[in-house]
């Protein structure tokens, strides 16, 4: 094997760890595999035969290009826009990883190595850039402070204030789920099944009190509100959804019990994932953008 082939295979033994860290960090999919790209590139044309820490040099490497989609994204946001639209905005939902229930994906099985829920992405989401990158890298890589700071131009004491502030919004608002995906199965069928018959107190009775429902507003920001909080009234929207409940066929959404709704036309209505804990119904994230369903590859849950 030449020099050029054994340095792209020393690469390709890292893309799997690189891919986990943009996943977690941009909850995009594409945009991650875009910055390990960059990744590859940037490592190509530079010699790093004095790197001695090369996972420690290339997780930095596409760290720093996740940063930057970051902030880029982050600007975005804060550009005005034309028309009305929800104080608040629609949150947006982090590409969810999904498999059907049984089936095995390698793949996937080293992005969700560390149990990443989709309500714990979607939290991150509120994160700003250089929290995120801190808490990414610390909390679920185990990368030192005095490493990361560098890379958000921060003191390693300041890094480590930003990773704890991070640490307390995430552990508050993404409670950690259920451990058995059995016990998580059984609330989701619960929830489906009451919503289908228009059950109220059968709803309530498998939400949390304090249930937190996420909708990314089918992708336009609109005018009325798209985070819904209490049993009562996400049960309300929930027998409101009823008519779709025989469409749910179960999925695993980030590894955990979730539904995918395919239409009685094969269309893909949304993805629903749910947070479990103690048996009852903690959060319920929603995707239904036409365009993102779209994109993904559904053909598990057809037919």
């Amino acid at each position: 094997m030449d020099e050029k082939s054994a340095r792209a295979a020393l690469f390709e033994a890292h893309r799997p760890r690189l891919r986990a860290v943009a996943y977690r960090m941009l909850g995009s999919i594409s945009e991650a595999e875009d910055a390990v790209q960059e990744a590859w590139l940037r490592y190509d044309r530079t010699d790093t035969a004095d790197v001695q820490n090369l996972a420690g040099w290339l997780t930095t490497v596409v760290s720093r290009v996740c940063l930057n989609l970051l902030r880029a994204r982050a600007l975005r946001r804060e550009e005005p826009l034309e028309g009305p639209s929800d104080e608040t905005g629609a949150p947006r939902i982090p590409d969810p990883l999904l498999r059907g229930e049984g089936m095995v994906d390698p793949e996937q099985e080293v992005l969700l190595a560390d149990s990443v829920g989709l309500a714990l992405m979607v939290v991150m989401e509120s994160l700003s850039p250089a929290e995120r990158v801190a808490f990414v890298l610390h909390d679920l890589f185990a990368v030192p402070f005095d490493e990361i700071a560098p890379l958000i131009e921060r003191t390693a004491a300041a890094t480590r204030q930003l990773a704890s502030r991070a640490r307390r919004r995430v552990q508050g608002q993404a409670p950690a789920p259920d451990p058995d995906l059995g016990r998580q199965r059984a609330a989701v069928d619960a929830f489906f099944a009451a919503a289908r018959g228009g059950d109220l107190d059968a709803l309530v009775a498998v939400l949390d009190p304090d249930v937190v429902l996420r909708s990314d507003g089918g992708g336009v920001r609109a005018r009325h509100t798209v985070v819904l909080a209490g049993a009562a009234t996400v049960a309300g929207q929930a027998v409101l959804w009823g008519g779709l409940s025989p469409f749910a066929r179960p999925a695993l959404v980030n590894g955990a019990a979730g539904a995918v709704v395919i239409g009685d036309n094969g269309r893909a209505l949304s993805i629903m994932a749910f947070t479990v804990v103690d048996g009852a119904i903690a959060t319920i994230d929603v995707l239904t953008d036409p365009e993102r369903l779209a994109a993904l590859d559904l053909s598990a849950f057809r037919g």
